[in-house]
């Protein structure tokens, strides 16, 4: 049979079936989706192929899903550092973005993520930020997967004035994406200390319709569950149950003030929780209860949320420090082991997105989106368990290939969609006049 690309490797982690390490297995690919993976003997026997790709001592697995971030905010890496999350959004974040926001920021912060993320083996990334066709633009020119976030505030900035105003043009962009392969749409309303009653119903009420999930920071900080109870005698997730948003289309980020019946709320509705282990670290926000959500049954799925608070976009680094963190939290040294990592920072993060059916795993009929980690240097020798060396000991610069819907964005180590001298010029730019 004649196919675009055979892709040979000493290992294939394919996530589905679970806990599985295929050894000298060969992934087959044809118009951008795998049609096999069998053993490497078998199909150069099977497969005639356009181009045959082999890579000794490498792991083929899924492209990582970065669930949540802020992709611009690249652009505002180390600008307000060590400081907790009020003061850090009220007194350095916000006033730079009122300054600054344009699409041109947008653009081009965007940029700089997707150079970042394709080159730590990220393929799909779900943002919130705003001018969200911009990120589209730019998730679109380097050949990633995006879920854009169609935001919402009630208080005005560069985008919108109102949330009459915000909804309008997130409808009208989901409208332009629709049928896009690549990009999909998910509406983002803030935070519940940022969006009241009525828009937040209205979303329910369209993401209904539209047949999209909904996208929010939610429980993230003790402050802002006081903050609730105090003016409104609710918890948020209590009010948002009461709006009707506590759904399987609901993404609820951070997460790190759960009570126990909490959990079982979460669990019962199927709501799912994208963890931000590094962001809640640095703006000591708190611990998400990794480990007594899945056990609860939830989808627990990663994200690094924006640079400006992690302040990398290295989803390899976020599902490490998921893994150590849950066995300390959990006081369980068996919490989170490495192929549930794996698979949280992958296909966990396709089922909240709701593209499980089109990533998050290597199977045949999904999409070729595909990643290839060396584990030949002095770091990752002798590799006994290759998910073990991946969760534990590689770092990002172990990535050398990354494919999204069989199209090749960087080959050994070197991206092939986008220029990295014109990005980085763009971001001293920007640069300037944000340090003024």
């Amino acid at each position: 049979m004649q196919i675009d690309m055979l892709i040979s490797a000493s290992w294939i982690i394919p996530i589905e079936p679970e806990n599985t390490v295929l050894e000298d297995h060969a992934i087959a690919v044809n118009d951008g989706h795998i049609v096999a993976i069998l053993p490497a003997a078998e199909a150069e026997i099977q497969f005639q192929a356009e181009v045959h790709i082999r890579r000794q001592q490498h792991v083929l697995m899924p492209g990582f899903i970065n669930s949540h971030g802020h992709a611009a905010m690249s652009l505002m890496r180390g600008l307000a550092d060590d400081l907790p999350l009020m003061d850090w959004l009220n007194n350095h974040i916000w006033p730079a973005e009122n300054k600054w926001i344009s699409p041109e920021f947008v653009h081009h912060g965007s940029l700089l993520a997707c150079a970042e993320m394709i080159k730590s083996g990220t393929t799909c990334f779900n943002d919130m930020y705003f001018f969200p066709e911009e990120t589209a633009r730019a998730a679109e020119h380097a050949g990633m997967r995006a879920v854009v976030g169609l935001i919402v505030l009630d208080f005005p900035t560069a985008w919108a004035q109102n949330a009459d105003e915000y909804l309008q043009k997130g409808i009208s962009l989901h409208d332009q994406l629709n049928g896009n392969s690549l990009i999909s749409t998910a509406f983002a309303p803030h935070a519940p200390y940022t969006v009241s009653d009525d828009p937040l119903s209205r979303i329910a009420t369209y993401a209904e319709e539209l047949d999209i999930p909904i996208h929010i920071h939610l429980h993230e900080t003790a402050f802002e569950v006081q903050e609730s109870v105090e003016k409104l005698g609710l918890r948020p997730i209590e009010r948002l149950q009461k709006l009707e948003l506590l759904s399987p289309r609901l993404i609820a980020v951070h997460m790190t003030q759960l009570e126990k019946e909490e959990i079982g709320l979460l669990a019962d509705t199927g709501v799912h929780v994208v963890h931000c282990p590094e962001s809640n670290l640095k703006l000591a926000s708190g611990f998400c209860p990794v480990q007594a959500l899945i056990e609860a049954g939830v989808n627990v799925a990663l994200g690094t949320d924006g640079a400006a608070s992690n302040n990398d976009l290295d989803m390899l680094g976020e599902l490490r420090t998921a893994a150590l963190l849950a066995k300390a939290v959990s006081g369980n040294a068996s919490a989170v082991p490495a192929l549930q990592a794996l698979q949280m920072a992958t296909l966990n993060g396709a089922r909240a997105l709701g593209l499980e059916a089109e990533t998050g795993s290597l199977k045949t009929g999904k999409a070729a989106d595909i990643i290839a980690m060396d584990l030949s240097g002095v770091d990752t020798q002798p590799v006994y368990h290759p998910a073990s060396q991946i969760a534990y000991a590689a770092g990002r610069h172990s990535i050398r290939d990354v494919w999204v819907a069989g199209k090749q964005l960087l080959r050994d180590g070197q991206l092939t969609s986008l220029n990295p001298a014109a990005i980085l010029e763009h971001a001293q730019g920007w640069k300037a006049k944000l340090a003024e």
